[in-house]
């Protein structure tokens, strides 16, 4: 919002948060590195109080971590919390499945779609960062199918943690494939899950390929 032509603060955040969101998907800011209260307000134009409420809902997103008396950098896993992670990812979805399906009446898959359709525009358009927002919201629209809330509050956080691991792993893949194999595969996802076969979606699971570029 504006007053007078001033972003009030609610703004600020917003913008803050954007700013910080992309240079970190994108590579710009590396895993592990410091992010400066004094630089970043310079940089954006903003005061600190703005900042310090975007750098917490990154950190709630898991992009970036807050260190006992050394300041926030941008988040660092291991090989094994990233390993953790995807397997975690991995259990929940299959269980997600299992609970969805067989359906007990037609689902409503739109969100699946869409989430498909705006992968399908970014890589169009040559923008990584909303493909990788656009595979984060097809994934989670696959596991909202079971309509159970508790697993979709225990499965978003995880999808977020790794969003920053997605993202390096599209900027991997799109040197060694085409840049519309990331649709194949979820389109490939998505008719799986319209068989309403979980055995076959979780197959389909099995192959995505997530990790293939992870190192």
């Amino acid at each position: 919002m504006e007053s007078d032509g001033v972003l009030d603060s609610p703004s600020l955040v917003e913008l803050s948060m954007r700013r910080l969101r992309h240079e970190i998907l994108s590579g710009a800011l590396a895993p592990g590195e410091r992010l400066i209260e004094e630089q970043l307000t310079q940089r954006f134009g903003t005061s600190r109080a703005p900042l310090r409420e975007a750098l917490r809902s990154l950190a709630q997103q898991g992009l970036v971590e807050h260190l006992p008396r050394r300041g926030v950098r941008v988040a660092e896993l291991s090989g094994k919390d990233v390993d953790e992670l995807f397997g975690l990812r991995d259990v929940l979805e299959r269980y997600a499945v299992w609970t969805a399906l067989p359906p007990s009446g037609a689902h409503d898959l739109s969100g699946l779609a869409e989430a498909l359709e705006g992968m399908r525009g970014a890589v169009e358009a040559g923008d990584a960062l909303a493909e990788n927002e656009a595979h984060r919201r097809f994934h989670i629209a696959l596991v909202a199918l079971a309509g159970h809330r508790q697993l979709l509050l225990a499965y978003e956080p995880v999808v977020s943690k790794l969003q920053l691991y997605m993202a390096a792993n599209l900027r991997r893949e799109a040197e060694q494939r085409t840049p519309s194999e990331g649709v194949v595969r979820h389109r490939r996802l998505y008719e799986a899950v319209a068989s309403g076969d979980p055995a076959t979606v979780v197959a389909a699971l099995a192959a995505h390929g997530a990790r293939t570029y992870i190192g």
